[in-house]
Protein backbone atom coordinates (compact mmCIF):
# COMPACT_ATOMS: atom_id res chain seq x y z
CA UNK A 1 0.00 0.00 0.00
CA UNK A 2 3.19 2.47 0.69
CA UNK A 3 4.04 2.29 -2.87
CA UNK A 4 0.72 2.85 -4.40
CA UNK A 5 0.79 6.27 -1.97
CA UNK A 6 3.75 7.09 -3.31
CA UNK A 7 3.07 6.65 -6.73
CA UNK A 8 -0.05 8.65 -6.28
CA UNK A 9 1.92 11.33 -5.29
CA UNK A 10 4.76 11.52 -7.84
CA UNK A 11 2.00 11.40 -10.21
CA UNK A 12 0.19 13.68 -8.80
CA UNK A 13 2.86 16.35 -8.51
CA UNK A 14 3.44 15.40 -12.19
CA UNK A 15 -0.19 16.22 -12.96
CA UNK A 16 -0.44 19.51 -11.31
CA UNK A 17 2.30 20.84 -12.62
CA UNK A 18 1.54 19.67 -16.13
CA UNK A 19 -2.34 21.32 -15.53
CA UNK A 20 -0.52 24.78 -14.49
CA UNK A 21 1.82 24.90 -17.37
CA UNK A 22 -0.87 24.41 -19.67
CA UNK A 23 -3.05 26.84 -17.72
CA UNK A 24 -0.20 29.62 -18.24
CA UNK A 25 0.31 28.66 -21.60
CA UNK A 26 -3.70 29.03 -22.79
CA UNK A 27 -3.65 32.20 -21.11
CA UNK A 28 -0.84 33.77 -22.46
CA UNK A 29 -1.72 33.03 -26.04
CA UNK A 30 -5.17 34.24 -25.47
CA UNK A 31 -6.01 37.32 -27.61
CA UNK A 32 -5.05 41.16 -26.64
CA UNK A 33 -7.92 41.78 -23.94
CA UNK A 34 -9.22 45.29 -23.86
CA UNK A 35 -7.36 47.22 -21.70
CA UNK A 36 -8.30 48.90 -18.30
CA UNK A 37 -5.69 51.91 -18.64
CA UNK A 38 -6.80 52.99 -14.95
CA UNK A 39 -4.07 55.05 -13.95
CA UNK A 40 -1.65 54.68 -11.52
CA UNK A 41 -0.57 51.63 -12.56
CA UNK A 42 1.76 50.26 -10.31
CA UNK A 43 4.76 49.60 -12.68
CA UNK A 44 5.06 53.36 -13.21
CA UNK A 45 7.81 55.49 -11.64
CA UNK A 46 6.88 56.33 -8.24
CA UNK A 47 6.77 59.96 -8.56
CA UNK A 48 3.92 59.62 -11.13
CA UNK A 49 2.25 56.95 -8.78
CA UNK A 50 1.81 59.52 -6.15
CA UNK A 51 -0.90 61.84 -8.32
CA UNK A 52 -2.17 58.92 -10.96
CA UNK A 53 -0.32 59.92 -14.00
CA UNK A 54 1.34 58.33 -16.52
CA UNK A 55 4.33 57.94 -18.89
CA UNK A 56 1.63 59.98 -21.30
CA UNK A 57 2.70 62.90 -19.33
CA UNK A 58 6.29 62.50 -20.75
CA UNK A 59 7.01 64.73 -24.02
CA UNK A 60 7.43 62.82 -26.99
CA UNK A 61 6.63 59.82 -24.59
CA UNK A 62 6.48 57.52 -27.78
CA UNK A 63 10.89 58.31 -28.63
CA UNK A 64 11.48 56.83 -24.82
CA UNK A 65 12.10 53.41 -23.56
CA UNK A 66 9.23 52.27 -21.07
CA UNK A 67 10.32 51.36 -17.99
CA UNK A 68 8.80 48.70 -15.24
CA UNK A 69 8.89 49.07 -11.74
CA UNK A 70 9.24 45.97 -10.82
CA UNK A 71 9.45 46.91 -6.72
CA UNK A 72 6.13 48.91 -7.47
CA UNK A 73 4.42 45.47 -8.93
CA UNK A 74 5.24 43.70 -6.22
CA UNK A 75 4.07 46.21 -3.95
CA UNK A 76 0.37 45.56 -4.57
CA UNK A 77 0.63 42.19 -5.81
CA UNK A 78 2.35 40.14 -2.93
CA UNK A 79 -0.51 42.30 -0.59
CA UNK A 80 -3.39 40.96 -2.87
CA UNK A 81 -1.81 37.90 -3.19
CA UNK A 82 -0.79 36.86 0.71
CA UNK A 83 -3.63 38.59 2.18
CA UNK A 84 -6.33 38.95 -0.15
CA UNK A 85 -6.56 42.87 0.08
CA UNK A 86 -9.25 44.24 -2.68
CA UNK A 87 -11.27 41.48 -0.91
CA UNK A 88 -10.72 42.56 2.70
CA UNK A 89 -11.75 46.35 1.56
CA UNK A 90 -14.60 45.76 -0.66
CA UNK A 91 -16.08 42.33 1.33
CA UNK A 92 -15.01 42.12 4.48
CA UNK A 93 -18.07 39.55 5.39
CA UNK A 94 -16.29 37.02 2.68
CA UNK A 95 -12.84 37.86 3.55
CA UNK A 96 -13.78 36.54 6.81
CA UNK A 97 -14.07 33.16 5.17
CA UNK A 98 -11.83 33.05 2.39
CA UNK A 99 -8.29 34.71 4.03
CA UNK A 100 -8.52 32.10 6.33
CA UNK A 101 -8.61 29.34 3.65
CA UNK A 102 -6.32 30.65 1.34
CA UNK A 103 -3.69 31.84 3.99
CA UNK A 104 -3.75 27.95 5.50
CA UNK A 105 -3.55 27.10 1.91
CA UNK A 106 -0.34 28.94 1.82
CA UNK A 107 0.95 28.08 5.15
CA UNK A 108 0.50 24.28 3.72
CA UNK A 109 2.78 24.58 1.08
CA UNK A 110 5.17 26.27 3.28
CA UNK A 111 5.01 22.86 5.24
CA UNK A 112 5.74 20.92 2.46
CA UNK A 113 8.22 22.86 1.24
CA UNK A 114 9.81 22.40 5.03
CA UNK A 115 9.57 18.81 5.13
CA UNK A 116 11.41 18.23 1.83
CA UNK A 117 14.10 20.67 2.92
CA UNK A 118 14.39 18.80 6.47
CA UNK A 119 14.05 15.34 4.47
CA UNK A 120 16.76 16.43 2.08
CA UNK A 121 19.03 17.48 5.35
CA UNK A 122 18.75 14.04 7.32
CA UNK A 123 19.96 12.27 3.69
CA UNK A 124 22.58 14.47 3.11
CA UNK A 125 23.55 16.24 5.99
CA UNK A 126 23.14 13.54 8.68
CA UNK A 127 24.77 15.80 11.84
CA UNK A 128 22.46 19.14 10.99
CA UNK A 129 19.73 17.54 10.78
CA UNK A 130 20.26 16.34 14.43
CA UNK A 131 21.49 19.88 15.27
CA UNK A 132 19.82 23.49 16.06
CA UNK A 133 19.32 23.58 12.62
CA UNK A 134 17.33 20.48 12.33
CA UNK A 135 15.16 21.48 15.43
CA UNK A 136 13.78 24.62 14.47
CA UNK A 137 12.78 23.03 10.84
CA UNK A 138 10.98 20.63 12.53
CA UNK A 139 9.16 23.55 14.76
CA UNK A 140 8.59 25.45 11.86
CA UNK A 141 7.07 22.64 9.59
CA UNK A 142 4.93 21.76 12.95
CA UNK A 143 3.96 24.93 13.52
CA UNK A 144 2.46 25.62 9.78
CA UNK A 145 1.53 22.12 9.19
CA UNK A 146 -0.61 22.77 12.64
CA UNK A 147 -2.16 26.42 11.94
CA UNK A 148 -2.50 25.80 7.98
CA UNK A 149 -4.27 22.62 8.03
CA UNK A 150 -6.73 24.56 10.56
CA UNK A 151 -7.07 27.39 9.04
CA UNK A 152 -7.99 25.82 5.72
CA UNK A 153 -10.31 22.99 6.89
CA UNK A 154 -12.38 26.32 9.24
CA UNK A 155 -12.09 28.53 5.66
CA UNK A 156 -13.49 25.64 3.85
CA UNK A 157 -16.57 24.88 6.52
CA UNK A 158 -17.03 29.20 6.65
CA UNK A 159 -16.84 29.02 2.88
CA UNK A 160 -19.32 26.02 2.30
CA UNK A 161 -22.21 27.26 4.77
CA UNK A 162 -22.19 30.43 3.10
CA UNK A 163 -22.59 29.23 -0.29
CA UNK A 164 -25.58 26.60 0.91
CA UNK A 165 -27.16 29.36 3.01
CA UNK A 166 -26.46 32.73 1.76
CA UNK A 167 -29.18 33.85 -0.40
CA UNK A 168 -27.04 36.05 -2.97
CA UNK A 169 -24.03 33.45 -3.20
CA UNK A 170 -26.60 30.71 -3.72
CA UNK A 171 -27.27 32.21 -7.35
CA UNK A 172 -23.51 32.27 -8.15
CA UNK A 173 -23.46 28.88 -6.81
CA UNK A 174 -22.98 24.85 -8.82
CA UNK A 175 -22.84 21.57 -7.41
CA UNK A 176 -18.43 21.99 -8.53
CA UNK A 177 -18.18 24.99 -5.88
CA UNK A 178 -20.00 22.44 -2.96
CA UNK A 179 -17.95 19.57 -3.84
CA UNK A 180 -14.51 21.23 -4.53
CA UNK A 181 -14.91 22.60 -0.66
CA UNK A 182 -16.13 18.86 0.72
CA UNK A 183 -13.24 17.57 -0.79
CA UNK A 184 -11.18 20.09 0.48
CA UNK A 185 -12.27 19.29 3.75
CA UNK A 186 -12.72 15.66 3.59
CA UNK A 187 -8.80 15.36 1.96
CA UNK A 188 -6.91 17.89 4.96
CA UNK A 189 -9.51 16.58 8.03
CA UNK A 190 -8.30 12.72 6.91
CA UNK A 191 -4.77 14.09 6.48
CA UNK A 192 -4.67 15.62 10.45
CA UNK A 193 -6.58 13.03 11.75
CA UNK A 194 -4.64 10.16 10.30
CA UNK A 195 -1.33 12.20 11.42
CA UNK A 196 -2.65 12.77 14.85
CA UNK A 197 -3.64 9.29 15.76
CA UNK A 198 -0.84 7.82 13.47
CA UNK A 199 0.36 6.10 16.81
CA UNK A 200 3.83 6.12 18.65
CA UNK A 201 6.04 3.62 16.37
CA UNK A 202 5.18 5.57 13.46
CA UNK A 203 6.86 7.05 10.94
CA UNK A 204 6.78 11.20 11.27
CA UNK A 205 5.96 13.22 8.62
CA UNK A 206 9.84 13.98 7.66
CA UNK A 207 10.23 10.23 8.38
CA UNK A 208 7.77 9.95 5.50
CA UNK A 209 8.92 12.59 3.15
CA UNK A 210 12.73 11.09 3.34
CA UNK A 211 10.72 7.65 2.59
CA UNK A 212 8.91 9.49 -0.64
CA UNK A 213 12.28 10.91 -1.49
CA UNK A 214 14.12 7.62 -1.65
CA UNK A 215 10.98 5.46 -2.69
CA UNK A 216 11.26 3.24 0.56
CA UNK A 217 7.72 1.19 0.18
CA UNK A 218 8.71 -0.69 3.23
CA UNK A 219 7.51 1.72 5.69
CA UNK A 220 4.45 1.02 7.65
CA UNK A 221 2.38 4.05 7.21
CA UNK A 222 -0.92 3.82 9.00
CA UNK A 223 -3.98 3.54 7.03
CA UNK A 224 -5.83 6.23 7.62
CA UNK A 225 -2.84 8.76 7.46
CA UNK A 226 -2.07 6.83 3.92
CA UNK A 227 -5.58 7.68 2.77
CA UNK A 228 -4.96 11.20 4.00
CA UNK A 229 -2.11 11.95 2.15
CA UNK A 230 -3.68 10.07 -1.08
CA UNK A 231 -6.76 12.27 -0.52
CA UNK A 232 -3.86 15.77 -0.84
CA UNK A 233 -2.37 14.17 -4.00
CA UNK A 234 -5.88 13.85 -5.97
CA UNK A 235 -6.67 17.08 -4.55
CA UNK A 236 -3.87 18.74 -6.26
CA UNK A 237 -3.64 17.38 -9.13
CA UNK A 238 -7.52 18.31 -9.71
CA UNK A 239 -7.32 22.02 -8.92
CA UNK A 240 -5.27 23.08 -12.06
CA UNK A 241 -8.21 21.53 -14.06
CA UNK A 242 -10.88 23.69 -12.69
CA UNK A 243 -11.78 27.25 -12.21
CA UNK A 244 -9.65 27.14 -8.48
CA UNK A 245 -6.37 27.39 -11.36
CA UNK A 246 -7.63 30.87 -10.94
CA UNK A 247 -4.16 31.57 -9.08
CA UNK A 248 -2.30 31.41 -12.91
CA UNK A 249 -4.98 33.58 -13.81
CA UNK A 250 -5.16 36.34 -11.45
CA UNK A 251 -1.18 36.91 -12.83
CA UNK A 252 -2.66 37.72 -16.34
CA UNK A 253 -5.54 39.62 -15.15
CA UNK A 254 -3.58 42.18 -13.55
CA UNK A 255 -0.86 42.51 -16.13
CA UNK A 256 -2.27 42.41 -19.86
CA UNK A 257 -5.38 43.51 -18.90
CA UNK A 258 -5.39 45.79 -15.48
CA UNK A 259 -1.58 47.17 -16.30
CA UNK A 260 -1.42 46.61 -19.17
CA UNK A 261 -0.46 50.12 -21.03
CA UNK A 262 2.44 49.45 -23.60
CA UNK A 263 2.78 51.19 -26.65
CA UNK A 264 0.65 50.21 -29.91
CA UNK A 265 3.37 51.18 -32.27
CA UNK A 266 3.18 51.06 -36.35
CA UNK A 267 5.10 47.35 -37.21
CA UNK A 268 4.63 46.48 -33.50
CA UNK A 269 3.65 42.88 -32.22
CA UNK A 270 0.59 44.85 -31.44
CA UNK A 271 -0.48 46.18 -34.48
CA UNK A 272 -0.06 43.03 -36.41
CA UNK A 273 -2.64 41.05 -33.45
CA UNK A 274 -5.07 44.14 -33.78
CA UNK A 275 -4.75 43.64 -37.40
CA UNK A 276 -5.46 39.69 -37.47
CA UNK A 277 -8.58 40.11 -35.03
CA UNK A 278 -10.22 42.69 -37.32
CA UNK A 279 -10.24 39.64 -39.76
CA UNK A 280 -12.35 37.63 -37.77
CA UNK A 281 -15.88 37.13 -38.17
CA UNK A 282 -17.84 37.38 -34.44
CA UNK A 283 -20.99 35.74 -33.80
CA UNK A 284 -23.26 37.67 -31.10
CA UNK A 285 -26.69 36.85 -30.15
CA UNK A 286 -27.24 40.88 -29.25
CA UNK A 287 -28.71 41.64 -32.53
CA UNK A 288 -27.89 45.42 -32.15
CA UNK A 289 -24.19 44.41 -32.57
CA UNK A 290 -25.16 42.76 -36.23
CA UNK A 291 -22.75 40.01 -35.25
CA UNK A 292 -23.67 37.30 -37.45
CA UNK A 293 -20.43 35.53 -38.27
CA UNK A 294 -20.42 36.58 -41.86
CA UNK A 295 -19.57 40.13 -41.22
CA UNK A 296 -15.88 40.63 -40.03
CA UNK A 297 -14.59 42.55 -36.85
CA UNK A 298 -13.82 45.75 -38.73
CA UNK A 299 -17.20 45.88 -40.07
CA UNK A 300 -18.91 45.66 -37.18
CA UNK A 301 -16.90 48.25 -35.17
CA UNK A 302 -16.97 50.56 -37.72
CA UNK A 303 -20.67 50.14 -38.45
CA UNK A 304 -22.73 52.52 -36.25
CA UNK A 305 -25.99 50.44 -34.90
CA UNK A 306 -28.09 53.39 -34.53
CA UNK A 307 -28.25 54.54 -37.79
CA UNK A 308 -29.53 51.75 -39.55
CA UNK A 309 -26.21 49.59 -40.12
CA UNK A 310 -24.62 52.81 -41.79
CA UNK A 311 -21.03 53.59 -40.80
Amino acid sequence: MTAVTFGVLYLAVAVFGAGCIVRAVMYAKQPLHLRWELYPVPHEEPSRVKHGGSYFEELNWWKSPQKNNVVGDLKVMVPEMLFLKALFEFNRPMWLRSFPFHFGLYLMMGTCGLLLLAALLGLWAPALAVSGIGTLLHLAYVATGVFGTALAVLGAVALLIARLTDRKLKTYTVAGDIFNLTFFIVAFGALAIGYLTRGEDAPGMTAIAGGLLGFRTDMAIPPLLQTGLILCGLLAAYIPYTHMSHFIGKYFTYHSVRWNDAVNMPGSAIEKKLMEYLTYRPTWAAPHVTADGKRSWADVATTNPWQGGKK
